[in-house]
């Protein structure tokens, strides 16, 4: 299933002397990054280092406690749909409804973001993830493996330039984790742009690659 991401949305992310505070503990600061099309930034540091809190500043759900997160040259609080509409967001947790089929939550999920698909969509997009025959089943009855398949499928289906994912891999098997690598790389090589945290070490070719070491 290929994708095809509009040359109009590939941009520029960068952090300018980002901080985060949780209390009155602060998790880091002076956070500076930038990331252009084709290239990873991969966020990396011990549990508790602020790493998702730093993917969901990115994603516009908290705020900064200094500093500016621009797409563009602009702001992205000045943004709104103009920068949100451009990225695909899936977290550590995978989002997903039990009492919905795998079928009924891709669907959901991706009209949620912002882009509908059918039925023969979604069942192309879960059997590509290594999920034929669970496409009607409830997710509930899925192991955590397969509703992290489930999640990663929006994958296949977004044309978004900027993916922010939070430990995709988790729970995968040797099998999944290889066929998300290709997708990452797949997605770069298209001149899409991605930050991901990671406790795994990935394999991705054709790629720029950075790090961001949070303490």
């Amino acid at each position: 299933m290929m994708r095809f991401i509009s040359p109009g949305a590939l941009k520029m992310l960068r952090g300018i002397g980002l901080a985060c505070a949780r209390g009155d503990r602060e998790l880091f600061r002076d956070i500076n990054f930038s990331l252009k099309a084709g290239e990873l930034l991969q966020v990396r540091g011990p549990n508790g280092s602020g790493k998702t809190s730093l993917l969901r500043m990115l994603c516009g759900l908290s705020n900064p406690a200094a500093g500016e997160i621009q797409w563009n040259s602009t702001a992205i609080r000045t943004l709104a749909g103009e920068y949100f509409t451009a990225l695909t967001y899936i977290g550590h947790l995978n989002g997903t409804k039990d009492d919905l089929t795998a079928l009924e939550n891709l669907r959901i999920s991706s009209a949620l973001a912002g882009f509908e698909i059918s039925d023969a969509q979604a069942v192309a997009a879960l059997r590509q993830m290594g999920l034929k025959g669970r496409e009607m089943l409830p997710v509930k009855v899925l192991s955590q493996g397969q509703r992290r398949r489930v999640a990663l499928a929006r994958l296949l289906m977004c044309k978004t330039a900027l993916w922010i994912l939070d430990e995709p891999l988790v729970a995968l098997d040797v099998a999944a984790v290889n066929l998300v690598q290709g997708l990452l790389e797949q997605h770069l090589r298209q001149g899409g742009m991605i930050v991901m945290t990671t406790h795994q070490e990935i394999e991705i070719n054709c790629a720029l690659i950075s790090q961001l070491q949070l303490s």
